[in-house]
């Protein structure tokens, strides 16, 4: 019932912001133009349909902002203007009570705040659709973060997660790319994604794994600093870590004063981001500047510093291989190389001419190279990119929704700090080392190395296993009665050969009679 009638509400909303002529105007048949032509008597819009659907995302909560935030990453889904529009969604949500942080805190971690730390500030220093963020001092003296999750989320996402199924159902029959683009798929993504944020314990685990890519000893600790998580403070409504100070990424001015070199943080974050995505194939997903900060402390000045780690992607060696074989390719302008990488890989259909797409992706590409990252709009490319897909019909993968989404956050950071960053000649070195290290004697050496482990258990054993199947070949189950029927089949063989040998004989003999007659 509560389902029904929040079914009513979103519809409620959508006539207010006038998403009937939208989702109208999408669809390609002669009846939904007529549809629209009658809607369209009443009165046109006065706004912009991309403000409009942000707007109704907004009115219809925090879940719905988060998957208008997850769709601004999704030119093939959405058309241009709507994704622009739809990347201003913010969580702009109200802090909830802390009496009821306080009351959280208590239930997970089994005392009130004010015994488990020194000190706790009851107001929030941050508030969001799933979260807030309260200040606290250890008794040890450590100052920390406590992340607590929001009361009633798990209910609340449940019912909306229901809906967008079903919208995303109508959409794959109604839409004319509907089942190309996977809309129940990209549902299913936002789904997985969602739940994992309201596990905090997950987030603390994702937080810990990029810290120990990044912290001490790991020949990185110069580029990013990731908090280190107070685990017997975490719960899974809970998340406790280190409490990290420095400047907000997206405060030009104020890293200036600091004596911060701009230029060289701008090329860090693409270093950064390529290192996670191609060495670790594990890398920090929400990008945005509000969770990046810059250290401006004298020992690590101008270090990058990562919070909120709800969402990470990884990818499997045949993503990342893929992926930075077409990084490669395009770098170089080898259009003839991507389009066989997108029929060998199938997200293509086999009978596709390969000469065919080449020509469109050349066509989507050449035109942005040699140009300054001012000039260079990734999503535009995305979207010419996905345009041509939809021609030739290209499979999206869902699985890579993500790294599109940290990739234009990486280009949005990059144009703000300084605008002349050729995005192409930063990541071509580190793609060139990385495939060479991942080809030739270099990469034998290091897939033997990662084996190593495995073959240590097998190979003393193998003596024994060949010695007992040479003298036992009948110890394993099975292995007497294919035995016995080889041999049947030998002796079979055996007596049809001596019967042919016998009729050749005769006939042989009589042929030799025949000639001496």
């Amino acid at each position: 019932m509560l389902t029904f009638f929040r079914l009513i509400y979103i519809i409620l909303i959508a006539l207010r912001y006038r998403l009937d002529e939208l989702i109208l105007s999408s669809i390609r048949h002669p009846v939904a133009h007529g549809l629209l032509f009658i809607v369209c008597l009443g009165h046109r819009p006065r706004r912009p349909r991309g403000e409009r659907l942000r707007l109704a995302l907004e009115a219809l909560g925090p879940i719905f902002v988060k998957f208008g935030q997850v769709l601004s990453t999704r030119r093939d889904l959405v058309p241009l203007d709507l994704a622009e529009e739809l990347a201003h969604l913010q969580d702009r949500v109200p802090p909830f009570p802390s009496d009821q942080a306080a009351a959280i805190i208590q239930s997970a971690l089994g005392a009130a705040p004010s015994t488990l730390f020194r000190h706790f500030e009851r107001d929030p220093v941050a508030s969001a659709s799933i979260a807030q963020v309260h200040f606290a001092v250890l008794h040890d003296g450590r100052e920390v973060a406590v992340k607590v999750l929001r009361p009633g989320m798990r209910e609340a996402i449940e019912k909306d997660l229901t809906l967008m199924r079903v919208l995303a159902g109508l959409v794959e029959r109604i839409a004319p790319d509907g089942r190309r683009l996977k809309p129940r798929e990209v549902v299913g993504e936002f789904d997985k994604y969602l739940h994992d944020e309201l596990d905090l314990i997950r987030e603390a685990s994702n937080c810990s794994q990029l810290r120990r890519n990044f912290g001490p000893g790991s020949g990185r600790e110069d580029l990013l600093q990731v908090p280190e998580v107070i685990w017997e403070y975490c719960a899974s409504p809970v998340f406790t870590m280190e409490r990290m100070s420095g400047i907000p990424v997206s405060h030009i001015d104020r890293l200036r004063e600091a004596g911060i070199d701009i230029p060289q943080l701008a090329r860090t974050g693409v270093e950064i981001f390529f290192m996670q995505v191609f060495t670790d194939g594990f890398f920090h997903a929400d990008m945005h500047p509000g969770n990046i900060l810059v250290s401006d402390s004298p020992t690590s000045l101008g270090r990058y510093i990562a919070l909120d780690f709800g969402i990470v992607g990884s990818l499997s060696e045949f993503d990342k291989n893929y992926l930075a074989q077409n990084f490669l390719a395009f770098f170089r302008r080898d259009y003839r190389r991507v389009a066989q990488l997108h029929i060998e890989s199938g997200w293509v259909p086999p009978d596709t001419r390969e000469e065919e797409l080449e020509g469109a992706v050349r066509a989507v590409c050449e035109p942005y190279f040699d140009r300054p990252l001012s000039e260079i709009s990734l999503g535009q490319v995305l979207l010419r990119l996905f345009q041509t897909s939809r021609r030739f019909n290209v499979e999206i993968q869902p699985q890579l929704v993500l790294l599109q989404k940290t990739l234009l956050n990486v280009e949005g950071m990059g144009r703000d700090l300084d605008p002349s960053l050729d995005l192409w000649e930063t990541a071509k070195p580190y793609l060139e080392k990385w495939m060479g290290r991942r080809v030739g004697i270099r990469g034998l050496s290091q897939r033997l190395d990662q084996e190593a482990g495995q073959w240590a258990q097998i190979l003393p054993q193998l003596p024994r296993l060949v010695y007992t199947h040479l003298n036992h070949p009948d110890s394993r189950p099975g292995m007497r009665q294919e035995i016995e029927r080889l041999r049947r089949a030998q002796e079979q063989g055996n007596r049809l050969l001596a019967a042919l040998c016998g009729v050749l004989a005769a006939a042989l003999g009589v042929a030799i009679w025949a000639l001496t007659r």
